[in-house]
């Protein structure tokens, strides 16, 4: 990375001139030799500048400094692709095709990813048809094809998987989104305002804790606001109640999908009960309203704290009962064993981020590496295994279930007194701010820039789910497709975080 490139840490604004401008030859020396240095490309974004012309923007986070850095080029037209050398650029850049018209030549395989409308110079394409394109194929005595979705069997959200079959055997996943495609990023430009809270909210629907903190630590970090310390501690046990319980209903499904229904049935009731925790705190089982610009809109009374830690240890001592039938089973684990693996070079060649990469022995974990709120002085301890498999997934979240417990438990009982919000004041002009979270799926990252009047100029989001729908398809190459419903499971992405 050039010497002149900024670096700062997460939930920090820097000013946007301070981001240097590089050639694209540059630029892509910059991103390549950055990220086969350790670093992850947290975001690859494009926006269209002084409404004349493309700038790209990538922000570099490296878990070795905690630091993250950012460089910027123009790219009108076509440049050379990112991805034959930073495979970890492979989405972002078929996104930045699909928003901008921007090529990037070279790309193994460029196709739309959201199916949404192209925008540049002021016009608007119209949008392609969701699903319609040229879908990798495969020919040959036996080989057949299996198409699934959008529509499925149950009450789900929409999306298409393409299988390439020889029997049994798949040889090839390809993945079609933009069935959900809301056009979240372009609302929230010009904010914030009345409404913008409840975009970062509806981001995706089961991350409501993790979107809407990294939304306010951008907004805090562009106004100087500082979190009172009750507000940053209410933070992290709602984001550790949210990641406890999408843990335990991802246990539950996975239990379901090889049979073993005792521990199917305790963990989708448990999960209710972490739910409800939630609800205690702000009167939504999701978090909503929990999370406010400078703080928390909800604090918990003294007199309710026992009645919370009561329900945790319940909640705790059930699930932990649960899990020890699940993990006893013989039968539960040959089924996860061996099934859907992801090695740790294409963990790290893809930047797979949260429990899926811990599950193929990477420490990634944003609480640790690039720590903001409560994690900056309160550290919970990393969970990984080396397997890369179904169980290695499920396991992680078994060992994150107790730490955040652990977590939760012991910061409900020394709460701080203390107001909870602290009011921030107006956005400053021309600046730029990325806020990462921790959230249950892995690595959430917002970048905010502003304009010379104090408003949202550009607004980008990246959830997990973006990072690791790759990984859902290299885990099923080799495998039965009846393998399929338990390896997709096992990661359990979002499809309206990814099409926002």
């Amino acid at each position: 990375m050039s010497s002149s490139s900024p670096s700062f840490h997460a939930a920090e604004a820097i000013p946007l001139a301070n981001v240097p401008e590089l050639r694209m030859p540059e630029f892509r020396d910059a991103v390549v030799s950055s990220v086969n240095g350790g670093a992850s490309l947290s975001a690859l974004l494009g926006r269209q500048r002084d409404g004349r012309y493309l700038e790209l923007l990538a922000v570099l986070a490296n878990a070795a400094t905690g630091r993250l850095s950012i460089v910027r080029t123009t790219a009108d037209g076509a440049y050379p692709c990112l991805t034959l050398d930073c495979p970890q650029a492979h989405w972002f850049e078929r996104e930045i095709a699909e928003q901008w018209g921007a090529i990037p030549e070279g790309h193994p395989w460029l196709k739309p990813i959201r199916f949404h409308a192209l925008h540049r110079n002021g016009v608007v394409a119209e949008a392609p048809a969701p699903g319609v394109t040229n879908f990798f194929s495969m020919r040959g005595e036996e080989v057949h094809e299996v198409a699934v979705g959008p529509v499925h069997a149950g009450i789900i959200e929409p999306g298409h998987f393409r299988f390439q079959c020889h029997g049994e055997r798949v040889f090839h996943l390809e993945i079609a989104l933009g069935y959900q495609h809301r056009g979240v990023e372009r609302a929230l430009a010009s904010g914030p305002d009345k409404r913008t809270i409840h975009l970062a909210e509806t981001l995706c629907g089961d991350t409501t804790v993790g979107h809407t903190t990294a939304y306010c630590e951008a907004l805090e970090a562009l106004s100087d606001t500082q979190v009172p310390p009750a507000g940053q501690v209410l933070r992290g046990v709602a984001l550790e109640l949210e990641r406890m319980a999408n843990h335990c209903g991802d246990l539950g499904a996975l239990a379901g999908d090889v049979g073993y229904l005792p521990s199917a049935a305790y963990f989708g009731r448990i999960r209710g009960d972490f739910l409800n925790l939630t609800a205690m705190l702000c009167g939504s089982r999701f978090g909503r309203g929990m999370i406010r610009p400078g703080g928390v809109g909800f604090g918990l009374a003294r007199d309710r704290t026992a009645e919370f830690l009561k329900r945790l240890k319940d909640a705790f001592r059930d699930l932990s009962d649960a899990a020890v039938q699940l993990w006893d089973r013989p039968s539960v684990q040959a089924r996860f064993e061996d099934t859907g693996p992801v090695s740790r070079e294409d963990c790290i060649a893809l930047g797979l981020v949260g429990p899926a990469a811990r599950a193929c022995g990477i420490e990634r974990d944003v609480r640790r590496d690039f720590p903001s709120g409560i994690f900056r002085s309160v550290q919970i301890p990393v969970s990984k295994w080396d397997s890369g498999d179904v169980f290695a997934r499920a396991w992680v979240r078994w060992l994150e279930i107790q730490r955040s417990e652990t977590f939760v438990r012991e910061q409900i009982a020394s709460l701080p007194g203390g107001s909870e919000l602290e009011r921030p004041g107006p956005l400053r002009p021309n600046h730029l701010a990325v806020a990462m979270v921790e959230g249950w799926r892995g690595e959430i990252c917002h970048v905010a820039i502003t304009d010379s009047q104090g408003s949202f100029a550009h607004y980008k989001v990246v959830d997990p789910s973006f990072h690791n729908w790759m990984g859902l398809a290299l885990a099923m190459r080799g495998q039965q497709i009846s393998d399929f419903p338990l390896c997709n499971k096992s990661f359990n992405l979002s499809y309206c975080g990814h099409d926002l």
